[in-house]
């Protein structure tokens, strides 16, 4: 394995630190209002190419969601970040809000973030999009390096754990939202409430741009997977995560691993990106360099994997295709999505995507083979990309409308027992 990489990583940060601070120092003396050599081309230009500099040397902590009000019914409703829910490796997180008690209920929506590489704070406009129809939560996953070895280690198995264990929290009136990732687990955890005749079966789950079969339309990242084979991924991508950080020893995917990975995969786009940076700062375009440093802030913040779950990961979804295959099991119980006959599936794909290709989300309605057909909705957003299925223009004005719709007719349900089972009564 890879062990010594995260030091080298670490080494370079500490090693560039007096370039990054002075550079700092230069653009603060050229963009100085007193400077004279400020208000002319060359001295923004100095300023532009030192922030850059400091921008793309830099790490970036953990972003807030900052979402302190939202709008209903026309008015401006304070929010509140609440945890909720607390275990070793993720937070639940509730947004409050500051409703009238005459205020009509709503029904929760669960919002699973990825286990990816970025923070949960990348769903920020996801969560935005719903606060004014739904109680929303999110779950707010630790980064693997802030974690001591002595709490123990952290799988897929664990993961789906932590999704059954925080629907059976928030009760049986909860819409389930998985976005990329986590997808799989969260299907693999309804699954096994349904087998077990849960009381908490979801209202619903709303599957995005997910891997559940990835050997439908294969992007590059599901092929390179499938090519390599899990031992190439053991040998380069496992790092120990290096003092002094709290989970020193923790052998990890580190973030900046997979930041480099989707970096690559359209580094011209990101190359430009820079580049226009460059000339807004030098043309004095404050709100254009302003849009790419708060996209770049979220895009650049990372948190590292526990090595076991990522491992298992991509072993079980991208190389076996345990899910579609029927083969995946979960503490040596499968899961079988045929036990899935109540909580209702919504699954949305975008046109564009190239980290899950058209079909692969899809693909989990051929898989809930005794799930009722009114139960179910597929939704193909034309003109979008990966983020785009869940964030931007196009989610804000089709998908999420589109989502509230569903959830709000299968939260209508009504669930009462039949011969020792769940059934969902309109």
């Amino acid at each position: 394995m890879n062990k010594s990489g995260y030091f080298f990583y670490e080494a370079a940060h500490a090693i560039l630190g007096p370039a990054r601070a002075a550079s700092d120092a230069v653009r603060l003396f050229y963009r100085n209002p007193i400077n004279p050599l400020s208000h002319t081309a060359y001295g923004r230009s100095v300023a532009a190419a030192c922030e850059l500099f400091e921008r793309t040397t830099r790490r970036y902590g953990k972003p807030a969601f900052d979402l302190p009000t939202t709008q209903l019914g026309g008015k401006g409703v304070d929010v509140t970040e609440t945890v909720v829910w607390r275990k070793t490796f993720c937070n639940l997180v509730h947004f409050e809000r500051n409703l009238p008690s005459s205020a009509p209920k709503q029904s929760r929506l669960l919002i699973v973030a990825p286990m990816s590489g970025h923070f949960a704070t990348l769903l920020r406009g996801t969560v935005e999009a719903f606060l004014p129809t739904h109680e929303v939560y999110i779950t707010d996953w630790i980064d693997a390096r802030l974690v001591p070895m002595s709490e123990g280690r952290f799988d897929l198995d664990d993961y789906v754990d932590y999704v059954m264990d925080m629907i059976r929290f928030l009760g049986p009136d909860v819409n389930v939202l998985a976005v990329c990732q986590p997808s799989v687990p969260v299907a693999a955890a309804i699954a096994r409430l349904e087998a077990e005749n849960d009381p908490a079966i979801p209202r619903s789950m709303i599957l995005m741009g997910g891997p559940i079969d990835t050997r439908k339309s294969p992007t590059e990242v599901n092929k390179l997977a499938e090519r390599r084979g899990i031992q190439w991924f053991k040998e380069h991508c496992i790092s120990r995560v290096p003092f002094p950080h709290p989970g020193v020893m923790r052998e990890v995917y580190p973030g900046y691993l997979q930041l480099s990975g989707f970096m690559a995969m359209n580094l011209d786009r990101h190359l430009s990106a820079h580049w226009d940076m460059f000339n807004h700062l030098v043309e004095g375009d404050g709100d254009s360099a302003e849009k790419h440093r708060e996209f770049y802030d979220e895009y650049m913040a990372v948190m590292d994997l526990t090595a076991e779950f990522y491992l298992q990961t991509v072993e079980t979804v991208f190389v076996r295709h345990s899910l579609p295959n029927g083969t995946m099991m979960h503490r040596d119980q499968p899961v079988d999505l045929g036990a899935i006959r109540r909580c209702a599936l919504m699954t949305v794909e975008g046109e564009k995507d190239d980290i899950s290709g058209v079909g692969q989300t899809k693909a989990m309605h051929d898989l809930c083979v005794n799930l009722p057909k009114d139960k179910q909705l597929y939704h193909l957003q034309t003109e979008v990309g990966h983020y785009g299925v869940f964030n931007g223009s196009r989610f804000r004005k089709f998908i999420a409308p589109k989502i509230v719709e569903f959830t709000e007719t299968h939260s209508a349900a009504s669930v009462r027992p039949i011969k020792g089972k769940l059934a969902a009564v309109r």
